[in-house]
């Protein structure tokens, strides 16, 4: 017998502590779905980027040429991370690897032509698959749950920030 698909809980009975688990139950259930999906698209672009690749072409996009520590320091992850999620995208041309202009010994990752419209296509299927997803949603209704969202993200990252300082105490509820 199927089993009811997980949908979020009724907020109207619940206190705090039942409001946190309400939270960690849907951020966990989203896990689930944005891993599934890979939040990936619509059409023939579906699902045809991983996670990785799109984060390090939307970085180097949005941020320009930059050496592998910088683009790890960014990201929030270590070098070796970056130089082995990047090797494929410089095999496959996405990316190139230059000279950095005022140290020629440095190596710098860029966006190249190729990558650069392959993340297109990939944003705008994204793009359509958020527009699906929230097509039925006021605007203010988009606006508020990307503003929340990227603030659960920012307080996410600066809890590993902290959490990887030598000796930093992960941060307390109040």
């Amino acid at each position: 017998m199927p089993t009811a698909p997980e949908t979020s809980m009724d907020m109207t009975t619940i206190g705090d502590s039942g409001l946190l688990d309400a939270l960690q139950h849907e951020v966990a259930v989203f896990a689930r779905r944005a891993e599934q999906t890979r939040l990936g698209g619509v059409g023939q672009v579906r699902n045809s980027m991983d996670r990785a690749a799109y984060l390090l072409l939307n970085r180097l996009d949005k941020e320009g040429p930059m050496g592998v520590k910088a683009l790890a320091a960014s990201m929030g992850i270590d070098s070796s991370t970056v130089t082995r999620q990047v090797a494929p995208l410089v095999d496959t041309g996405l990316v190139k690897r230059t000279s950095h202009p005022e140290d020629g010994r440095a190596v710098v990752l860029q966006l190249s032509p190729r990558g650069l419209s392959r993340l297109e296509e990939v944003r705008s299927s994204r793009r359509q698959l958020m527009a699906e997803l929230t097509h039925d949603w006021a605007p203010e209704e988009r606006e508020a749950f990307c503003e929340l969202l990227t603030r659960f993200n920012t307080a996410l990252s600066a809890r590993m920030a902290a959490q990887d300082l030598p000796g930093a105490e992960p941060p307390t509820a109040s």
